[in-house]
């Protein structure tokens, strides 16, 4: 067995360096997947439990764990119960893609949540077509996640959460017709993909003027030369996508320099370290995209989510939490009448009118998620209210 498992691993990590060389096999011819158990049917967790993005990873963890443990309660999926094997990929590509390879080949498990982010989930994603499978990012965004180069569907890669190009669209439409501003600035990550991939939608989709536009990099931490650059210019807002790690900075700083101008941003904002980092009374008039809120209660499930999250961990779920939570019952959804992991992505590709607590929602032929928009409204650090947007192509 240890032998068999280490010649997987093997020949595994040999696709890959034939991939990086340039050669493009076709990856899912053996992809036999795994079988599920007789009692249980394990689902891996690759996720960022340590590291620069370990708000995000802690957070979907615990939106896992709950789902787990209704499910569980109330009989598990066609009597089987839900094992899961969690591992830390310490929020770093290289370690997601280990992290693939040993849940998928060592521990053998069903289907894969996470990684939280897109790069993560991109290093990760050859180790599900290989296998077999199925890869569920919460929350990667990056459009091309789902799609091969020639432009057909992966077939075991999906995800729960909008696309950056839909949100670039999301941002755009809302300046315009709900903030009705002509000129903006807009400030975004030139080092992520997420970033620079909304921030290429909204220039393509904004119909108003773009005044400045200015990059930073992730991990700098002094942005007011770029701030005073377009600080007395004549704009209506800032858009600015990024992860809070340095737009709750940004936003503090900004704020400190008596830039008042509202702030839209993407769901990377969606943390309560984006308030720590700004401070409460800097968050204010700050917008950002989101599938989930407090604010408004999506369906009824939604306000009993929000109801037992408090009760288990002693504090409201974010959008990341609910995001994986919905991901556990999509997974137990497609697991029904299946003997193996093949099949349950079949079932995820054919999901439809799913009712979650980020709303109702169909699978696309890529693999994203048909549902609604919301942008909510930070004051004082806390979430005001929570608009919904339906994008108009």
């Amino acid at each position: 067995m240890i032998k068999k498992l280490a010649l997987g691993a093997f020949s595994l990590l040999t696709l890959v360096s034939l991939v990086a060389c340039g050669k493009s096999p076709d990856v899912t011819a053996n992809a036999k997947g795994n079988k599920i158990g007789e009692d249980t049917i394990k689902i891996g967790v690759n996720m960022e439990l340590s590291g620069a993005v370990a708000a995000y990873g802690k957070a979907e963890y615990n939106g896992i764990k709950l789902a787990v443990k209704e499910i569980n309660a109330k009989g598990g999926v066609d009597g089987k119960k839900i094992e899961l094997v969690a591992k830390d990929n310490k929020s770093e590509t290289a370690e997601s893609s280990t992290t693939a390879t040993n849940l998928a080949v060592q521990s053998q498990v069903a289907t894969i949540i996470g990684p939280a982010t897109s790069g993560a989930t991109a290093a990760s994603s050859l180790v599900s077509q290989k296998t077999g499978v199925p890869l569920l990012t919460p929350s990667g965004t990056q459009d091309d996640l789902t799609i091969n180069t020639d432009g057909s569907t992966k077939d075991y890669v999906f995800r729960t959460t909008f696309k950056d190009s839909f949100q670039g669209q999301v941002l755009a439409q809302f300046a315009s017709e709900n903030m009705k501003a002509k000129k903006v600035v807009l400030y975004y990550d030139n080092s992520s993909d997420y970033a620079q991939g909304i921030a290429a939608e909204f220039k393509r989709k904004y119909k108003g003027e773009i005044v400045a536009e200015s990059t930073f990099i992730a991990g700098d931490k002094d942005y007011k030369a770029a701030l005073t650059r377009f600080k007395d210019l004549d704009y209506d807002l800032i858009v600015m996508p990024g992860y809070y790690t340095e737009t709750g900075i940004i936003t503090k700083q900004a704020r400190e320099m008596g830039i008042d101008k509202p702030i839209l941003g993407p769901d990377g904002f969606s943390d309560a370290t984006f308030v720590k980092l700004s401070d409460k009374k800097n968050a204010t008039d700050v917008y950002y995209v989101s599938g989930y809120s407090t604010k408004i209660n999506l369906n009824d499930k939604a306000a009993d989510f929000i109801k037992n999250y408090k009760e288990e961990y002693g504090e409201e779920p974010n959008m990341f939490a609910a995001l994986a939570y919905d991901s556990v019952y999509m997974v137990a959804e497609a697991s029904k009448g299946t003997s193996d992991s093949t099949e349950i992505a079949k079932n995820l590709g054919q999901l439809k009118d799913f009712e979650g607590v980020t709303g109702v929602m169909s699978i696309d032929q890529q693999h994203n998620p048909i549902k609604s928009a919301l942008m909510v409204r930070l004051e004082n650090g806390a979430e005001e209210s929570a608009t919904p947007v339906e994008v108009k192509n």
